[in-house]
């Protein structure tokens, strides 16, 4: 692998080609949706299908949400019309552009923040008090990075709720999900033909995470697990039969000990 090979740069480009394409998970809530919002009728989501349970979320109003790698008008104009002081932080520009025009047609602020998660993130210890992450940290090779410096952004007891995925993707290549052929871990910057299959379905440099990663990755980074569910792919072969292909987890940073 050349070493000056930047996928996280590669990925962003995906990505806005992806939304000018019309991704779904770049398509930005309509006026109707925010509407709605604003009267109390909303969901998330941080994995394809199953909504965020409301019972996870704390008073909104007045909190302070950073959306991690979420990007896309989507989750952040719900914070907003629930009150929250948010800011969104992801490295694809068309992505923020979608962010920007919602905020204007609706007339809420908002911090949007070009920046890339595998560096230290641009925010001052303890700024935020939930981070809201839905999956993406499959286009990054380390994610302990990512749940150190989410740790260090929160402030003590502030909450972090993330959508993973749990790697059974990676077994299967061009869309045929009825026969494993690929193997994990799945890391395309040490497998050249691991490369040369997501450069031929066009998915970006993407990794495969264990549980260990994902989730005691957190834990080892100062967080609590307060709970956790599985979802499906959105469609597909292994959605028709229940398979499980992403978890999401509420956890919460340790308060600060008592001197």
């Amino acid at each position: 692998m050349n070493p000056d090979f930047d996928y996280t740069r590669l990925n962003a480009e995906v990505i806005d080609r992806w939304v000018e394409e019309g991704w779904e998970w770049g398509r930005p809530i309509s006026a109707a949706e925010y509407e709605r919002a604003l009267a109390g009728d909303w969901r998330m989501l941080l994995t394809p299908t199953r909504p965020v349970p409301r019972e996870w979320f704390p008073p909104l109003r007045g909190l302070r949400v950073l959306g991690l790698a979420a990007g896309g008008g989507q989750q952040m104009p719900i914070f907003a019309a629930c009150g929250c002081e948010c800011t969104v932080l992801d490295y694809s520009a068309r992505q923020l552009e979608s962010e920007r025009l919602v905020s204007e047609r609706e007339g809420y602020s908002i911090d949007i923040v070009r920046a890339d998660m595998t560096r230290p993130l641009p925010f001052e210890d303890g700024r935020f008090e939930l981070i809201f992450h839905p999956v993406s940290n499959c286009y990054i090779r380390d994610v302990s990075h990512v749940w150190r410096e989410c740790a260090r952004v929160l402030k003590p007891g502030g909450l972090l709720m993330a959508g993973l995925d749990n790697g059974i993707n990676f077994l299967f290549e061009d869309g045929d999900e009825t026969r494993i052929s690929g193997r994990l871990p799945f890391d395309p910057l040490e497998n050249p033909d691991q490369l040369d299959q997501l450069m031929r379905e066009d998915c970006g440099v993407q990794f495969s995470h264990t549980i260990e990663e994902q989730i005691a990755g957190q834990i080892k980074a100062g967080f609590e697990l307060l709970d956790v569910y599985a979802d499906t792919n959105g469609e597909g072969f292994l959605k028709e039969r229940g398979v499980p292909a992403f978890w999401a987890t509420l956890a919460r940073k340790k308060p600060a000990p008592t001197p």
